[in-house]
């Protein structure tokens, strides 16, 4: 059976532990490779291996880097089928939504490209008399990503890409559920001329999570995740001193008011919730219909998931594919055995459903609770629940009272209305007539309350600054006739 290796040095190596990770097929429920997950030891080598890369890759040009990263992206751009076919063989989701994550991907690397002018700091001349003064920002050194399983190229591509061209190393740990698309990203950065050591990949579990948070070489790290292990891996990591964006779950919803159009916020709503089988931290999960557009929503809403194809990365007229594992496609299902709200759809029903793989069928439950598991837990999957509210303010108060502030939306034809909501919720993302909100690369990705811990979003010019710190220069040339002892404090006038 085919084993996932590590990538240090620039290259392929296998994996020394004995301690096998299966990797399944979701489609057939078959395994169909594995790796074995680092030892601290070998997480040691990736970090060592960066550090000592680290200096010359520093001293790199700013053109120089820019010039690695339009390689890289015009060899991701020349090998999209290739990497779209790996992630759907191993998450599951189709190919068109692979193909989708690969272009968000591609549009944060070209961000990254323009690091001669995203790095350019600021210059006061004659701040004081005969002195100048300015700010110039320099890397961190080594820094680490590690990555969920639901993105395992795109999410990647959001930290490393911004990391290495302002001229840091980075060791990335993958999902160990999907983690071969992160070798092939490897060697595209080796044919892009990436220096041997710059960028290294450590397959495996918590060891290496472990290894990373506490070792003393990694300055800063990156995690998407669930909220908890998104809390443990922000207090583990500034309890040992290093800068951290930790990025939770989310639950977020999608509020539609009387007044919008019913077909367009149904659309709206199957897309956002279905797509790649729910398992978005973006996903729309809770509808909340305002007033008396309820019914017809959930009419509408109901009529177009029976029209949703469900079938493998194989088949190209599926529009929804498996959950990734059959543990979690078993956890989503039992959500809808013990739902207190009004089942419409059930997916468990769906033909797919009884199959091979880890397939579930899209639910819609109306009348949902605010109390129960349904609505407060993180399903992660194709179930799309819907709250019914009498007002606006009320549909508000939900949102904000909610743990999590990752993404939400309203669907509106007021334009009055959908400024105010966008004025009052407490949310990082917001999207007006758009249910997914994910800002463009130019931009930064990021929620508020339970859905980040840290204080920096991610890619974009936020990405920029979290691999970066500031430094601030204050210089003088005098004519050494002039100079004098002053105790004083420093004067600029």
């Amino acid at each position: 059976m085919r084993e996932i290796k590590h990538w240090l040095d620039g290259a392929a190596i296998e994996g020394t532990s004995g301690r096998q990770l299966p990797v399944w097929d979701p489609a057939t429920g078959e395994q169909q490779a594995y790796v074995v997950a680092a030892t601290k030891e070998e997480t040691d080598r990736a970090v060592a291996s960066a550090l000592k890369a680290f200096p010359a890759w520093r001293a790199a040009s700013l053109s120089r880097r820019a010039e690695v990263m339009f390689r890289f992206r015009e060899l991701v751009d020349a090998n999209r089928k290739e990497i779209a076919s790996l992630v759907s063989k191993e998450h599951g989701k189709t190919e068109a939504d692979a193909g989708g994550e690969l272009a968000r991907g591609l549009e944060n690397i070209e961000f990254a490209t323009g690091a001669p002018h995203l790095l350019k700091g600021g210059y006061s001349e004659q701040a004081s008399t005969g002195v100048d003064v300015y700010s110039i920002r320099q890397p961190l050194g080594v820094v680490a990503g590690i990555t969920p399983f639901n993105f395992p190229a795109m999410v990647p591509m959001w930290m490393f890409a911004n990391a290495l061209v302002c001229g840091n190393t980075f060791v990335l740990k993958p999902s160990e559920k999907d983690p071969s698309v992160s070798l092939l990203l490897a060697d595209l950065l080796r044919q892009a001329g990436l220096p041997d050591g710059v960028f290294n990949v450590v397959q495996g579990d918590r060891v290496a999570v472990e290894t990373l948070l506490s070792h003393p070489d990694v300055q800063a790290l990156s995690f998407v995740g669930s909220t908890p292990i998104a809390k443990a891996v922000y207090e583990a990591g500034t309890k040992a001193g290093k800068r951290v964006q930790a990025l939770g779950g989310a639950k977020n919803h999608m509020v539609v008011l009387p007044d919008a159009d019913v077909n367009a916020a149904a659309d709206a709503a199957v897309s956002a919730g279905y797509g790649s089988a729910g398992e978005r931290c973006m996903a729309i999960s809770v509808v909340v219909a305002v007033g008396a557009i309820a019914d017809p929503l959930v009419a509408a809403i109901s009529e177009r998931i029976g029209r949703i194809a469900v079938g493998p990365a194989s088949d190209p007229s599926a529009e929804m594919g498996p959950l990734i594992t059959r543990e979690h496609r078993d956890k989503v299902a039992g959500y809808l055995q013990n739902t207190e709200g009004e089942v419409v759809v059930d997916g468990r029903d769906a033909p797919v459903s009884s199959g091979p793989g880890f397939f579930l069928g899209a639910s819609l439950v109306d009348k949902v609770s605010t109390g129960e598991a349904l609505y407060k837990d993180e399903i992660f999957g194709p179930v799309l629940s819907v709250v019914r509210t009498d007002t606006y303010d009320e549909a508000l108060k939900l949102v904000n009272d909610n743990e999590y502030g990752n993404g939400t939306a309203i669907f509106t034809r007021d334009g009055g209305a959908a400024r105010q909501f966008q004025y009052d919720v407490v949310c990082g993302m917001v999207g007006v007539n758009v249910p997914v909100p994910v800002p463009v690369a130019y931009y930064s990705f990021g929620g508020w309350k339970s859905s980040l811990f840290g204080d920096l979003h991610m890619y974009g010019p936020e990405g920029i600054q979290f691999y970066t710190r500031s430094k601030v220069v204050t210089s003088r040339w005098p004519d050494p006739a002039t100079s004098e002892v002053d105790l004083g404090f420093p004067k600029v006038r």
